[in-house]
């Protein structure tokens, strides 16, 4: 795959080189509530991970990329498209941006470009993601490009001791 282009931001296919990014990431307990992860993962799995990260969204049922801003080589981010159903043509989105990029359109410009490469190119029919009620940023971004807000989980996810609420957002193809 070569690079997706937006206005500000490229996403790429990812490299062993993101190896210490990722391993950030999945180990920034932060993050860890949004993205159901319960335990730190070790640089060896990642490794493993990333050696298999060439196999075909039809093979891995998931497609992640780094975000990259335009003009250089820097990592500000993950995309993901997971729960990947070419029956039903549908697929989930997340994102996750580094705290010092967050706030400055980055993510927005990121979405755009994975909705276009997942309806034009991938020929999906629509996409979906799930967000936690009090994560404004990600409920703001997603209605930013078009996702609507079609149901609430109520009591959805545990998290430290607690129960929360979670939104469906989905959005169909009708403009790709």
């Amino acid at each position: 795959m070569t690079t997706l282009k937006g206005n500000t931001i490229y996403l790429r296919a990812l490299e062993p080189e993101d190896l210490e990014f990722i391993y950030a990431i999945e180990n920034n307990e932060s993050v860890w509530e949004v993205s159901h992860t319960q335990t730190p993962y070790s640089r060896f799995l990642i490794r493993q991970y990333l050696e298999n990260a060439n196999q075909d969204i039809y093979e891995a049922k998931q497609l992640r990329l780094a975000i990259c801003l335009q003009g250089s080589f820097e990592t500000i981010g993950l995309i993901d498209l997971f729960d990947f159903d070419a029956q039903n043509n549908r697929a989930g989105v997340s994102i996750v941006i580094t705290a010092a990029h967050r706030n400055k359109g980055f993510g927005k410009d990121a979405l755009k470009v994975l909705m276009e490469h997942s309806f034009k190119t991938l020929a999906l029919h629509q996409l979906y993601s799930n967000i936690l009620e009090e994560n404004t940023a990600s409920l703001r971004l997603f209605e930013s490009v078009g996702f609507e807000k079609v149901g609430l989980k109520k009591k959805w996810r545990f998290y430290k001791g607690r129960y929360k609420n979670e939104y469906l957002f989905q959005f169909i193809n009708h403009v790709f």
